[in-house]
């Protein structure tokens, strides 16, 4: 796969919230703001990069039974990096994420892209990914707070649109209406792709970090004996 290819499938074919659908609780939590889902998409997208191209470094030395506990690690000390940068240069954005920003930490995101592509590719091959799924993440949260800041609270960064503004769909703000703008996105993305985003055969267990490990036949070991 080519570094463009690489970097383009997470916007469509591999975005991690509308087609792998990770990440779900910080989209739809943070999804009410404009300003705040770009600085969480921004605050990912930065934790995403440098943790890929730090475990990419490290695949050889991590051992292989403790590599979670170890991902964990090194992911949670590049969230603190980038939650007290946040917090020293841009506090009223750090206030409006939360507990969301420390839940980083945790953001399935991060943890698959770790264990699906950073710990079997280079450091430069793991920062593009990172770098592209990170965008992706960006732009699906975004144009989510988008639809809900604008038709929900008749903002858009805070600034108060005319007529929607004195005419707002409060419920968008809420929890069903985050669900349903999550709903019709997806159903969008598989439209456009005609439910082909992802192919099957991209997931089988020869991608799997633990092949062999569960007990069951693995099909990437059998070929590679062949």
């Amino acid at each position: 796969m080519s570094k463009m290819k690489n970097f383009l499938k997470g916007l469509i074919k591999e975005n991690p919230v509308l087609v792998l659908v990770l990440g779900t609780c910080p989209t739809l939590a943070i999804s009410t703001s404009v300003t705040a889902a770009f600085g969480m998409g921004i605050a990912a997208t930065i934790v995403l990069i440098c943790s890929n191209m730090a475990i990419s470094a490290l695949r050889n030395v991590i051992p292989n039974r403790v590599r979670i506990p170890c991902y964990i690690t090194v992911i949670a000390g590049f969230v603190t990096v980038v939650e007290l940068i946040m917090k020293a240069y841009a506090y009223s954005l750090y206030q409006s994420l939360g507990v969301y920003l420390s839940l980083i930490v945790v953001n399935c995101i991060i943890l698959g892209r770790a264990e699906m592509y950073a710990n079997k590719h280079g450091v430069v091959d793991s920062a593009i990914d990172g770098a592209g799924m990170g965008l992706g993440f960006t732009l699906a949260i975004c144009a989510m707070a988008v639809i809900r800041e604008v038709l929900g609270a008749g903002t858009f960064c805070g600034l108060p649109i005319p007529w929607l503004n004195e005419n707002p769909i409060g419920i968008l703000t809420m929890a069903p209406g985050g669900f349903f703008v999550y709903g019709c996105m997806i159903a969008l993305v598989n439209k456009i792709s005609k439910g082909k985003a992802i192919k099957k055969t991209e997931f089988g267990c020869s991608d799997c970090a633990n092949c062999g490990g569960c007990g069951k036949p693995c099909a990437g070991k059998e070929a590679a004996a062949k």
